[in-house]
């Protein structure tokens, strides 16, 4: 717990200073620990009535807050377990993944993007303060403001 504790406040000295970052500033401290590039898993995890599950993140510009659970996939890792690892750390939810991704995006300079199904299965909504400010359940037709037009489109667009 103690450790939890002490990794929250680092990363809330932290936010203010890695949001004034540029981009492309961030993309360089972010490819030191990566080496080579990037592979981004991210979940979409509905409810019972089709809403997406949303979170506000903490490291994210506030034009663009909002996004789906997820994160960088580990060495070795497969993108089904990365999301379900990446969804269980963000928000304490345990999910089925499902075993092929519903969206693959490339073309960007250092990341490619995997976008999966995932059910709930378990757990209790309990966010992670270090990287998620809040959780929401949004109607596809209803979505924040604050997120991306790539990945409005994204949700907005799926079967």
């Amino acid at each position: 717990m103690r450790g939890r504790l002490t990794d929250v406040m680092a990363r809330r000295m932290i936010a203010p200073a890695w949001r004034k970052l540029s981009g492309r500033v961030q993309w360089r401290l972010a490819r030191l620990r990566h080496p080579t590039f990037l592979v981004y898993a991210g979940g979409i995890v509905r409810d019972d009535e089709g809403r997406i599950l949303l979170l506000r993140h903490r490291l994210w510009p506030p034009y663009r807050a909002w996004g789906l659970p997820g994160g960088y996939v580990n060495a070795g890792e497969r993108l089904e377990d990365g999301v379900a690892r990446e969804v269980r750390e963000e928000t304490s939810l345990k999910v089925a993944v499902a075993d092929r991704p519903l969206r693959v995006a490339s073309g960007f300079r250092f990341r490619v993007e995997a976008y999966y199904e995932a059910e709930v299965t378990g757990g209790r909504l309990d966010l992670d303060p270090a990287e998620i400010l809040e959780a929401r359940w949004f109607p596809v037709d209803d979505l924040p403001a604050a997120m991306s037009p790539r990945l409005r489109t994204l949700i907005t667009t799926l079967p």
